[in-house]
């Protein structure tokens, strides 16, 4: 992959906002602010990169430029303030009707950010048991503004409560093979059977949170899941970087090992840990099972790549559909074989066979 002025700015940027580290900027040569802006936006780092605008120690940035980044990111501080205090008052609400949840992604990774408020918000997604997930279904239909279509296969179903979409999980399976799903069912016991959890102190109410063991494999899976089946850009890469990285003396990375191994998924993890160490700057000794050799670190090029095509959850990647939408398909899948060669054609097997068992379910249901 080469990188012209511009991204190898952008990149520098990232780094310094991500680990909160000086940058210089006039080695990358004249930097056209209004295309990392884009670059920023696309990837929806705007926060971090703010952040990094404010380590460079060569004057470099333009007071104009960095009003203008500060100003999009006291918007994100405040929806944050904003998406956090309604979390609050739902998981309060929900507390009092004995429904108990726990909060995945999104607030509560946001957490392990030197500035939880600068990252980009997205949906409020809550992980339940089955019991509990049935009774936040009617929890919500009381007070949503609309609502997404049920997938009953998954356990998954969508709320408007305005202006926010909140999700409920009762499994985090995404497709891409049994022995995955396997293994997320082990990390869904040990949270709800064993209380393999940690609590976040959101302004007065304790949601609960997976514990680091529990939460990385969630992430993870999540983010390999929209990596391969339909996009995904550098925030959610951030993401993994910043948990392990908040809790790399708590991990225990035998058992990191032994979930990835059952899995499937440690080539994939060594992979992205490539991409987190060589493109964004992690420290090699704080990432678990990281390889330097070439393969993964070709590998990881090309995946740090195919992100900064796709921008954040594939944004990139959305077009009209038929031939045009076929195309892409098979270029990506062509993609992947690069990055993944055998485990591109089981995953791609898998998702096609589950979407074709689940149509069939629906047509009988009907």
């Amino acid at each position: 992959m080469r990188l012209d002025y511009n991204q190898k700015a952008f990149i520098a940027l990232l780094q310094a906002g991500l680990w909160e580290k000086d940058v210089e900027l006039r080695k990358f040569g004249t930097t056209d602010f209004e295309e990392i802006m884009r670059l920023a936006e696309e990837q929806s780092v705007v926060g971090l990169i703010t952040a990094g605008m404010e380590r460079a120690t060569d004057k470099s940035v333009p007071k104009a430029e960095l009003l203008q980044f500060i100003g999009q990111t006291l918007q994100i501080e405040e929806q944050n303030k904003a998406m956090n205090y309604f979390i609050g008052v739902v998981v309060d609400a929900m507390r009092k009707e004995k429904i108990h949840t726990t909060l995945i992604k999104g607030q509560g990774v946001a957490q392990c950010y030197e500035r939880p408020l600068w990252r980009t918000s997205g949906d409020v997604d809550f992980f339940l048991d089955e019991d509990n997930y049935d009774e936040a279904k009617v929890f919500f239909a009381k007070m949503c503004s609309s609502v997404e279509p049920e997938k009953e296969e998954t356990k998954h179903i969508g709320f408007t409560v305005d202006p926010w979409l909140v999700e409920l999980h009762a499994t985090m399976h995404f497709g891409l093979s049994k022995r995955v799903d396997r293994v997320i069912d082990e990390v869904r016991k040990s949270i709800f059977q064993l209380g393999g959890i940690r609590t976040w102190h959101n302004e007065g109410t304790d949601v609960f949170l997976p514990d680091a063991d529990n939460d990385i494999i969630i992430v993870f899976t999540h983010f390999l899941g929209h990596f391969l089946f339909g996009g995904v850009g550098l925030k959610q890469m951030c993401d993994v970087c910043r948990l392990v990285w908040t809790y790399k003396d708590g991990i225990r990375t035998w058992l990191l090992k032994q979930r990835l191994n059952e899995a499937g998924l440690m080539s994939e993890w060594k992979v992205f840990a490539a991409v987190a160490v060589d493109w964004l700057g992690m420290p090699a000794e704080a990432m678990p099972f990281y390889d330097p050799s070439a393969v993964y670190r070709r590998k990881a090029r090309r995946a740090f790549a195919k992100m900064m095509k796709d921008g954040n959850m594939g944004h990139n990647t959305e077009d009209s559909g038929g031939m045009k939408k076929l195309a892409r398909r098979f270029t990506e899948y062509l993609q992947l074989t690069m990055i993944f060669p055998l485990d591109a054609h089981r995953f791609f097997v898998n998702y096609l066979i589950d979407k074709v068992r689940i149509r069939r379910a629906r047509k009988r249901n009907k």
